[in-house]
């Protein structure tokens, strides 16, 4: 692997690790506890994650359960998980909150695959700016006389290679999302 894709690395490997994050949150018709994971709390006068002012529990298939560890912040919770609109049922039951995951109709899943490949998309127009970020340095590299012309020619076929692999992941992890959401 060449410099300029090794100096890129990072980023190449954070768009597959930023789609995965992405989709976790996009709900399959059973229990998460990622469901959760951009839900923020307020407590005690600081915007919190939710999972560190409660346990969050999977009971079964369609529900989980928040259990706070002070029972003062349950309302925040409620409020938060409702101001959040996740389309989840959720009941406060005193010592913890309930949440029902809901049977996900026909037109639920077409609506979120829809929402699948839009976030895909985004992520590839951000791999093919980091593309040409690289491609457009390695050709400045050759007319700067740092690298000759057969050498630009193999390291743009690397930059090829992995942009292709990276893709292959993204519509991989696009694939297997989608057979969850459709699933019954």
């Amino acid at each position: 692997m060449n410099q300029y894709i090794q100096n890129k690395q990072t980023e190449f490997n954070g768009l597959v690790d930023f789609f995965k994050k992405e989709i976790s949150s996009l709900r399959t018709g059973r229990a998460n506890p990622a469901l959760l994971e951009n839900v923020k709390v307020e407590a005690y006068g600081v915007i919190n994650p939710i999972n560190a002012v409660g346990n969050v529990n999977v009971v079964d298939a369609s529900s989980l359960t928040i259990t706070p560890w002070d029972k003062s912040v349950t309302k925040n919770i409620e409020k938060a998980l409702v101001e959040a609109n996740l389309g989840l049922g959720i009941v406060n039951e005193g010592d913890k909150i309930r949440l029902t995951v809901p049977a996900m109709t026909e037109e639920n899943r077409k609506d979120l695959v829809k929402k699948l490949n839009e976030r895909q998309e985004k992520v590839k127009i951000s791999l093919r700016q980091l593309r040409d970020e690289v491609k457009g340095a390695i050709e400045d590299a050759e007319k700067n006389k740092e690298i000759n012309e057969d050498d630009k020619f193999r390291f743009i076929k690397e930059l090829d290679e992995e942009v292709t692999t990276i893709t292959t992941q993204i519509k991989d992890l696009r694939d297997k999302k989608e057979s969850d959401i459709m699933s019954i």
